[in-house]
């Protein structure tokens, strides 16, 4: 079973009602949660709570994080420290790698938005222990969801100013706007903070799917967070969906096609062009054909499949790196499998049910007995990685 969980932000997204919504969907998964958070060193003092919670509208759960009265919220974690004390933390390993990359992602945002890099970031709402309890908590509880791959809905903007530790800032706040790029967003006319920095940070760590077309998909769990704000009209939640799907995992997608061609070019420098346009985040592949074009000359023609996000990126890189004046670009959808990585295989289920496996060649490359060696190499890795999965089943 291929397992997707989709965020449906209704009312927005944020660290605590990612953690509710997900418990809220898998209720025996609470005392792990709470676990790793008092394993990342959340003082006794710091009361954790589970609780059911409904606005009239509808019914889930609220996390929730209730700090000593004698704190004031107004601590100063540097980065560096932040990263030390959690690296010390008795956590999983894979808890503790999502953990430390949600806090970089958020120390990165940080820095660009203050003109400063990521090491010399200080948190300060952030760096609250109810942060660091909404964070761990979702790390530990996205490494045991087992999801093959995560999806997300188009996120609310909000609009107004919040109050931060720098003053009153605009809505969406600078380091969510940095977190969310390449992300949909929409504006429903309802004011105040949707997505929080921390929201933000585990979308972008989970990096999910938006806008895939899917196809027959069994829903399995529904769970329902809140959080503690308010909106006319509007449960403030976040809406987690399951779903599971036996056999060949069939989605779509839309990526630019950005088609054009040279014929002024030498082609040992249109291949150093090329290169770097493949080597670009986004583009998923750059293919060049000959063809004969005006006056008889010999023309390459370049197509190149970009990313929805990365296409104005493309589009002047081809203008940087190749000598074409002008491109043809468009929308277009796609049907893709559903692929696994294993040592260095590629797995992938067809629709028949049969899985196939292909192994990159640089793996197959070192070594010695030519194309016979290298062939037995790659069947050897692709033998392995069908046995591993056969024994995963």
């Amino acid at each position: 079973m291929l397992r997707r969980i989709h965020l449906d932000a209704v009312g927005g997204v944020a660290g605590d009602m990612f953690v509710a919504a997900m418990l809220d969907a898998h209720p025996g998964e609470t005392d792990g949660a709470l676990a790793a958070v008092r394993a990342a060193g959340l003082p006794q003092s710091v009361d954790l709570r589970v609780v059911a919670h409904q606005d009239h509208t509808l019914t889930g759960t609220r996390f929730e994080v209730a700090l000593p009265a004698e704190n004031g919220g107004e601590d100063v974690t540097p980065f560096s420290d932040l990263r030390a004390r959690l690296a010390d933390a008795e956590l999983t390993a894979g808890t503790q790698a999502r953990t430390q990359d949600i806090f970089a992602r958020l120390a990165a945002a940080e820095g660009a938005v203050h003109g400063v890099g990521a090491e010399e970031v200080t948190f300060h709402e952030v760096g609250a222990w109810d942060s660091i309890a909404d964070i761990v908590a979702a790390a530990h509880l996205i490494e045991q969801s087992g999801a093959a791959r995560w999806s997300v809905s188009s996120l609310p903007m909000g609009a107004g100013t919040v109050k931060t530790a720098h003053g009153d800032l605009p809505l969406p706040a600078p380091a969510v706007v940095e977190l969310l790029k390449g992300f949909s967003l929409h504006d429903d006319g309802r004011k105040g903070e949707r997505v929080t920095p921390t929201g933000a940070a585990i979308l972008a760590h989970l990096s999910p799917e938006q806008g895939a077309v899917y196809g027959p998909e069994r829903l399995s769990e529904c769970g329902i967070g809140f959080g503690t704000k308010v909106f006319a009209g509007i449960s403030n939640v976040l809406r987690v969906l399951e779903f599971e799907s036996a056999g060949a995992a069939i989605a779509e997608d839309q990526v630019a096609v950005l088609r054009f061609e040279v014929d002024d070019q030498s082609p040992e420098d249109l291949a150093v062009g090329l290169d770097n346009l493949r080597a670009l985040d986004g583009v998923l592949d750059v293919v060049q054909s000959p063809a004969f074009g005006k006056k008889g000359r010999i023309t390459a023609q370049v197509q190149i499949l970009t990313r929805m996000h990365a296409r104005e990126a493309a589009i002047a890189a081809c203008f940087t790196e190749t000598t074409t004046l002008g491109l043809r670009w468009e929308i277009s959808r796609r049907a893709i499998l559903e692929r696994q990585h294993a040592d260095g295989v590629k797995l992938v289920t067809r629709p028949s049910g049969v899985t196939t496996a292909k192994a990159e060649i640089d793996r197959a490359a070192a070594g010695g007995g030519g194309h016979a060696g290298r062939m037995a190499r790659r069947r050897a890795s692709e033998d392995a990685a069908l046995d591993g999965k056969d024994d995963d089943d």
